[in-house]
């Protein structure tokens, strides 16, 4: 017998969907990033918003949200969501590079952020430990909004933007010893400041340990098993197994899920799936991380900044100014220009999700006096609200990246030496079988970069055994074909034995690049003409081009000079291309149609 359907149960799910649904197209066309709607969409329906009203006006208890703890709870999510993306993004190599940004810059933020406003808290009368933990949460910057600005606004590959994310990177690695030590702290005593303090870090070491070595040893079996079953369902099954479960063993050591998941990215990113995973995940990313910014401004208590509008405001704009002070002293350290810099200090100058984590444990340890850090939190996420503004100012300022994405010279110089990019080649392949394999032979031959899609398993583990750039995925998805590198190819060869595969790659392609030069492998002279129509530069049919070599071969055995047969061969060639092209002649199509037959 089933259960009867409570529809209040539901209200909260139902409310963030509708929300979604409203705030993205809208914002998109009022081209002003969903993050603020989102924002303030949890205000207007969180407790402290409409919800304030609901005992003077019953209805709107229909349109307020009335869990937002379990709100909050799935909201994390959109966090670990967020890491896992930016770590497949990476590769350790990349990472290793950045290692200078990374634990220097952004070791010297957490570091001279944290001193600067505990000092500050100690003069307003907090005690060390309290004013410790209110630097150390208020130092750290919101990853979660930060990123997607970027992204948006095509800069996570400028100066500024590679900075942003090192030092958010060092943020988010310091959050576990963070926590870590205001638990000690809790404590009290000797023991606080005994030798067994380090044995404290030694399970979130471990759990590092457990996730890098579990993730080389198994990670690529595993996703390699699931793409040979060949079901979409089983794949994102897995993509999502991935992305929680290695959140759940960092957090069982101490660590972040966020942590976790963005180790877990990092593993991927150097297997032949990364891109499929990507596009997987990219839904779930997006809607969980909706989620948290109406989480966090269902978490915007407006009656604490009523109550203290002085404290609260000045406490933020504080904040702001300190915060964005340091980062753009240490980006001119770094090496940045000081437009960069500036830029990198706008967007890290407020505060971050993790403040509330931080906080929400020093409060409930005792180490932070309750009503100070709601306000604390409060003014907080205030200048969260603010980070949009502050990001469009700092793009302002660092000057907008170019429109023509194939242009040869930057922007802005790099700021560190990084890899060369696997995923911009002059090629992109899509099939890699028997005809696939020699086409890339070929570009081989000629110097000329290239990478491969393929959709078979099999064929691109023995791809990657040879060393090759050949990843598994369906390229008839847009997002698939980006991520590969299509945005920036000059050519696209699809050599896909499955005619109506080939027809979708072709439209596809075609439709975001209406410039490319695409070649297709066709079945036949009929199947040809199709991916014309569709938009192919050149169609090559098998049958054809069969028939062609036959009659080479036939007309050089018999005695007919080289020169002659290979001027006739191209010949024939241009008739055939000229007539496949000619879809309103009648002629034209008959003989098509017994070219299709022989």
């Amino acid at each position: 017998m089933t259960a009867e359907v409570q529809p209040a149960e539901y209200k909260d799910v139902v409310l963030f969907l509708a929300t979604a649904g409203v705030v993205v197209p809208l914002f998109r066309r009022w081209k002003i990033s969903p993050i603020l709607g989102f924002l303030g969409a949890g205000v207007l329906l969180g407790p402290f918003g409409l919800g304030a009203l609901a005992d003077t006006v019953p209805w709107l208890k229909a349109v307020t949200i009335d869990n937002p703890d379990d709100i909050a709870q799935l909201a994390e999510f959109g966090v670990v969501f967020l890491l896992f993306m930016i770590g497949l993004e990476l590769s350790w190599e990349r990472l290793r590079l950045m290692r200078r940004l990374v634990f220097g810059m952004g070791a010297l933020q957490v570091a001279l952020s944290t001193t600067a406003i505990a000092a500050v808290a100690m003069l307003f009368g907090q005690s060390l430990p309290a004013a410790a933990a209110i630097g150390a949460a208020l130092s750290l910057s919101s990853t979660a909004i930060v990123m997607p600005l970027l992204a948006e606004s095509k800069r996570q590959h400028s100066q500024a933007g590679r900075a942003t994310f090192s030092v958010l990177l060092f943020q988010d690695l310091a959050v576990a010893p963070i926590l870590i030590t205001l638990a000690v702290m809790a404590r009290g005593g000797e023991d606080a400041f005994s030798p067994r303090l380090l044995l404290t870090f030694a399970p979130a070491a471990l759990g590092l340990l457990v996730l890098v070595v579990l993730g080389r040893v198994a990670l690529r079996p595993m996703m390699r098993s699931v793409a040979k079953a060949k079901s979409e369902e089983l794949f994102m099954a897995a993509s999502l197994l991935v992305v929680i479960g290695a959140g759940l063993i960092a957090a069982l050591t101490g660590l972040s899920m966020a942590l976790g998941a963005f180790i877990a990215g990092l593993l991927l990113a150097e297997t032949e799936y990364r891109h499929e995973v990507e596009v997987t995940i990219e839904p779930f990313k997006g809607l969980l991380l909706g989620l948290f910014f109406v989480s966090i401004g269902i978490g915007l208590d407006l009656s604490l900044l009523a109550a203290k509008p002085l404290t609260v405001l000045g406490i933020a704009f504080g904040l702001l100014a300190l915060i964005g002070s340091v980062v753009f002293a240490l980006g001119l350290l770094f090496g940045l220009k000081w437009r960069q810099a500036l830029e990198t200090g706008l967007l890290l100058a407020a505060g971050g999700e993790f403040a509330f984590v931080i906080l929400d444990a020093a409060m409930g340890s005792g180490v932070v006096p309750r009503d100070v850090g709601q306000t604390i939190l409060v003014a907080s996420t205030l200048t969260m609200f603010s980070i949009p503004f502050l990001a469009a100012i700092g793009a302002r300022l660092g000057g907008r990246p170019a429109a023509n994405p194939q242009a040869n010279t930057p922007v802005e110089p790099p700021l560190e030496a990084a890899p060369p990019s696997i995923d911009a080649p002059a090629v992109l392949v899509v099939g890699y079988g028997r005809v696939g394999k020699l086409v890339s032979d070929m570009l081989s031959r000629h110097e000329i970069h290239w990478v491969a899609a393929e959709r078979d398993a099999r064929l691109v583990e023995s791809g990657r055994r040879a060393g090759k750039a050949v990843f598994f995925g369906d390229a008839s998805r847009a997002e698939f074909l980006r991520r590969c590198g299509l945005d920036t190819a000059k050519a696209l060869v699809v050599t896909m034995d499955s005619p109506d595969g080939a027809e979708a790659v072709v439209a596809t392609a075609r439709s975001l690049r209406p410039d490319l030069t695409i070649v297709a492998r066709a079945r036949d002279a009929r199947h040809a003409k199709r991916l014309y129509e569709l938009g192919a530069s050149d169609a090559v049919p098998e049958t054809i081009e069969a028939s062609l070599q036959l009659s080479e071969a036939a007309l050089v055995e018999i005695g007919v000079p080289m020169g002659l047969v290979i001027a006739s061969i191209h010949e024939r060639r241009d008739e055939f291309r000229k007539e496949l092209n000619r879809p309103d002649a009648l002629g034209g199509r008959r003989r098509l149609r017994d070219a299709g037959r022989s």
